[in-house]
């Protein structure tokens, strides 16, 4: 089979499609990878075929002229997902007629999809996958963005709905007239409904990597949505750091081992979570503290490491979490996502991106403690280190997560459905060319 895979290049995004991608090669399907030039040597050293389309750098966009609010955050959106969206577009089809690809493999933000899914031109199946929370209207009517849990009553049903007017104004409707106005120039119809929404109902499968049991009941369920568990990123080999030993020996003595993160976006500035958590450990001998720095130095941080701590630029999640007794996160998917799947229990601070929404998940679900703020005071990410690792509440949920992670082959998944939906599609094709002769 050929699969053609179109990422947004952000490494959140790109890495769980790379996943993909190798395992599908490893079958022997030929696997095209489109993604700006920038990751050609991550897309190369996964062993697959790399081709380029022109970003000019949007998906890092950040708008530093304009305070944080929904006039902030709607113009990155813009900026980072709609803007590129006819360069992707046109690389997609131009593909389409050159590879004759058998299905296209699409990152939920990769939203040149858009116009091939709202043409009525044939095209191969489409199928995307999301990296990040489940983005479905909600029957609650709460606002998408705000990370407020499920209405207990009237009293939250109609807070959330003078909230959703207030979203819906200065967000969500911007977004959309200006997605169907893109798509106008395009010669497309407009959105059946709000952007995030038409994300999820419009693809042929829309491929959700978590387990219900993180997400909220939304009701009935659009029929092409599937549930499929953890998709691992690929682990790149790389030597082990050399403090290694100091974990070993930590995990035999069961002294507890916390590890905090802000990712690979939303990094710029440590002092909102990873300097406030190593303050607030610093004096705790009773606890190995790692820290990684999403690949910036790690003399960028600005304050000193405490004796208690290691820092590395990067750190083998998949080898690691499993020995980590907290995870101190501002809330990227992924990670919250490998935590949970290793039964890690999370402390989370974040309100930029996505994070909001994940970290009103973590509260929720009782897997951790939400501290709902951007910049925690140290005090308060050293209290709730302390309450998770002293209340066993929130390792049993964890642990009732992890085994719902266990239950599911995300791979095996998606592999069926690639293969289930090609199949159909050249069935249908047959059924096209003998309708054309007759």
């Amino acid at each position: 089979m050929k699969i053609l895979i179109a990422a947004t290049p952000l490494t959140g995004h790109v890495n769980p499609l790379l996943a993909i991608g190798r395992t599908a090669a490893a079958r022997a399907d030929d696997v095209l990878v489109l993604t700006d030039p920038a990751f050609r040597p991550k897309v190369e050293a996964a062993g697959l075929r790399f081709t380029p389309y022109a970003d000019n750098h949007s998906a890092e966009y950040r708008e530093t002229k304009l305070p944080a609010g929904p006039e902030r955050y709607r113009r990155e959106f813009e900026r980072r997902f709609l803007d590129p969206m006819a360069i992707q577009a046109a690389a997609l089809r131009a593909l389409i007629a050159a590879e004759a690809p058998d299905v296209i493999v699409a990152g939920s933000m990769f939203l040149g999809v858009l116009p091939l899914l709202l043409d009525t031109a044939p095209r191969p199946p489409i199928v995307t996958v999301n990296v990040s929370f489940l983005f479905l209207d909600r029957p609650d009517h709460a606002p998408v963005g705000l990370g407020l849990p499920p209405a207990r009553d009237r009293e939250d049903l109609v807070r959330y709905a003078a909230l959703k007017a207030g979203m819906d104004a200065a967000f969500v409707n911007p977004v959309r007239a200006y997605t169907d106005a893109k798509l106008a120039e395009l010669g497309r119809p407009p959105l059946p409904a709000s952007l995030p929404h038409s994300i999820v109902i419009l693809p042929d499968l829309f491929l959700q990597p978590t387990v219900p049991g993180f997400e909220y009941d939304y009701g009935t369920l659009p029929p092409g949505l599937r549930f499929i568990g953890l998709l691992q990123p690929p682990t790149p080999p790389a030597p082990l750091p050399d403090w290694w030993s100091e974990l070993e020996r930590a995990n035999a003595a069961g002294r507890p081992v916390v590890l905090v993160t802000q990712g690979t976006l939303a990094n710029a500035d440590f002092g909102e979570l990873v300097e406030p958590t190593l303050t607030a450990l610093a004096d705790r001998d009773d606890l190995l503290v790692l820290a990684t720095t999403g690949g910036r130095p790690v003399d960028a941080l600005t304050v000193p490491v405490p004796a208690n701590t290691r820092v590395s630029c990067f750190l083998p999640f998949r080898e690691l979490l499993p020995r980590v007794s907290v995870l101190v996160t501002n809330g990227g998917y992924g990670s919250v996502s490998q935590a949970l799947a290793a039964g890690v229990p999370i402390v989370s601070a974040g309100l930029t991106e996505d994070k909001a929404e994940v970290n009103a998940r973590i509260g929720w679900s009782g897997v951790g403690i939400n501290l709902g703020t951007n910049a925690p005071s140290p005090e308060a990410v050293g209290t709730a280190v302390a309450r998770v690792l002293d209340e066993p509440g929130f390792r049993t949920r964890a642990g009732a997560l992890r085994d719902a992670f266990a239950a599911r082959d995300a791979m095996a998944s998606i592999l069926t459905a690639l293969d289930d939906l090609a199949r159909s599609n050249a069935g249908a094709g047959v059924a096209r060319a003998l309708a054309r002769s007759a």
